[in-house]
């Protein structure tokens, strides 16, 4: 009996071996083909490192702010796309033209719906702080995406659940999403001061108290920009001058992604290192001079000779006249923030949050204080573009440069005000305001985007402040791009040939979409 019992647990062990060797040899299998470096799912506070430089370098700094810099005189393109963006040659309706941007926006889009749904109630990290800057960049980006392409997929895109052909949302209807989430970022971003990112985050270091900031400041933006949408102009006026009140009180605390150094560079640095396609704007250049700016003698340069002119009378100043340049590299001067190596990029800055309070002054009828609000912004405006200079002066791919003119100090911007700004703010203030806010908006920051949308912003006020040189016709938006227009119906259809572009507005300028 007991050798039967002995034989039988030895066959019972071999048994619960061979299972054993089965069950792990299955198990092996089933993961050979696996990639362990590519996980199905990944903690909050690193999808929102990506989130943040993706939107600094696609929906703010890199090809978007390159072509609307040229649209908006900024500078002048002088070679193969840009120039053909500047000549109106095709570039600036083809659906090939922001096509990177386009999927960018959407990628981050979809990434920051992810966040929000971890950190929402169910997710698998509820109640995490990081909930209210995930809600911001849902805000920000959606609004670059609507403020740019107009009537986009919306409801039904992001996540590749719903369809692969969403269908397109009204801009009008976007932008009530977009205020609920900026409305839900402020009220999340009041519950915690950390939000637990730190090295993750890389703008504030996880410091909620200064994302609420921004939120407000975004909110600031937005509302101005539905200015001509207004039912309650007096009432949303007010609501711009309470946000930007809760919002930045110096440079410090804006909203910029200052990540670069070393190999890391400056997303317009890099696209004139790489292509050369962009030189300096003649109408700029003549506004400066207009205006008696004392920029002047500070943001033109002669990119061969490493030489920053002093006057608007040096030898050798050659600007790119807008419209019609002609298509060849580095034969026209250059702005100084092209050599911006380690600018920052600006997502939201102080300058433009005081240029706000002050326009916002000026609709309220409060011209006295918006003078004194549009001084303010001057100065921090200077501050700003002496910070571009300082970059650029230190940029080690350039070797040094030749300067012969001080750097433009509060005082002397004070100076430039009361001298020059005063007169002009009297004769007509929000033209005055506008354009100050225009000069500011110039740099390596990508600012041209926002620029892009007061312009629009004014041209739907029937105000045409700005000048421009350029007589072939103003994109009034930017095309959809050809991973949507060649696989979307929807978005084929309201493609087109692209050119509508120069014809139809979008929603908030006055546009049916």
């Amino acid at each position: 009996m007991m050798k039967i019992q002995y034989i039988i647990k030895s066959l019972l062990g071999v048994a619960i071996l061979c299972a054993t060797f089965v069950s792990c040899s299955e198990d092996t299998m089933d993961r050979i083909n696996a990639n362990t470096s590519n996980p199905t799912d990944v903690l909050s506070k690193y999808i929102m490192t990506n989130v943040m430089t993706s939107t600094g370098f696609s929906a703010v700094g890199g090809d978007m702010n390159s072509y609307l810099s040229i649209y908006v005189e900024h500078e002048a393109g002088v070679d193969n796309q840009f120039h053909r963006a500047e000549t109106r040659d095709g570039e600036p309706s083809n659906s090939s033209t922001f096509n990177n941007t386009w999927g960018a926006i959407y990628t981050t889009i979809k990434d920051v719906k992810i966040v929000i749904a971890k950190c929402s109630e169910g997710g698998s990290e509820e109640g995490s702080p990081i909930l209210g800057v995930a809600q911001f960049f849902a805000a920000y980006n959606l609004a670059v995406l609507t403020d740019m392409f107009g009537d986009v997929p919306w409801k039904e895109a992001g996540d590749y659940t719903v369809s692969m052909t969403p269908a397109i949302d009204k801009q009008e209807v976007i932008y009530q999403d977009i205020m609920t989430y900026v409305d839900n970022a402020i009220a999340n971003l009041q519950k915690n001061a950390s939000n637990g990112m730190a090295t993750q985050d890389f703008i504030y270091g996880g410091n909620n108290t200064k994302w609420l900031k921004a939120a407000y400041a975004l909110k600031a933006r937005l509302t101005m920009r539905l200015l001509n949408r207004s039912s309650n102009v007096q009432g949303d006026m007010q609501t711009v001058l309470d946000c930007v009140s809760k919002s930045f009180t110096s440079a410090g605390e804006q909203c910029s992604l200052a990540i670069f150094g070393g190999s890391n560079i400056n997303p317009m640095f890099g696209t004139f290192w790489s292509r050369k396609g962009i030189s300096a704007s003649k109408s700029m250049f003549d506004k400066i001079v207009e205006y008696g700016d004392p920029r002047i003698g500070r943001c033109f340069m002669d990119p061969d000779k490493q030489v920053i002119f002093t006057s608007a009378t040096d030898k050798g100043l050659n600007l790119a006249p807008n419209g019609n340049p002609i298509q060849q590299k580095l034969i026209y001067n250059n702005s100084i923030f092209v050599a911006a190596q380690t600018a920052p990029v600006h997502l939201i800055s102080y300058h433009e949050i005081l240029f706000l309070k002050a326009e916002a002054l000026y609709h309220l009828n409060r011209k006295d204080e918006a003078k004194a609000a549009l001084k303010d912004a001057i100065i921090a405006g200077f501050a700003n573009t002496e910070k571009n200079i300082s970059d650029a002066l230190a940029s080690g791919y350039w070797g040094g440069f030749e300067v012969k003119t001080d750097a433009i100090t509060p005082e002397v911007a004070a100076t430039y005000v009361d001298s020059s700004v005063a007169a002009r703010f009297d004769a007509n203030p929000l033209k005055e305001i506008m354009n100050q806010k225009y000069i500011a908006l110039w740099g390596a920051n990508g600012e041209s985007v926002e620029t892009f949308c007061d312009v629009r912003r004014m041209k739907a006020m029937g105000y045409d402040f700005y000048g421009f040189q350029n007589s072939n016709k103003f994109p009034l938006r930017t095309p959809y791009g050809n991973g949507d227009t060649t696989t979307n119906p929807n978005v084929n259809a309201a493609y087109g040939d692209g050119r509508y572009i120069y014809t139809d507005n979008v929603w908030w300028a006055g546009g049916s979409h």
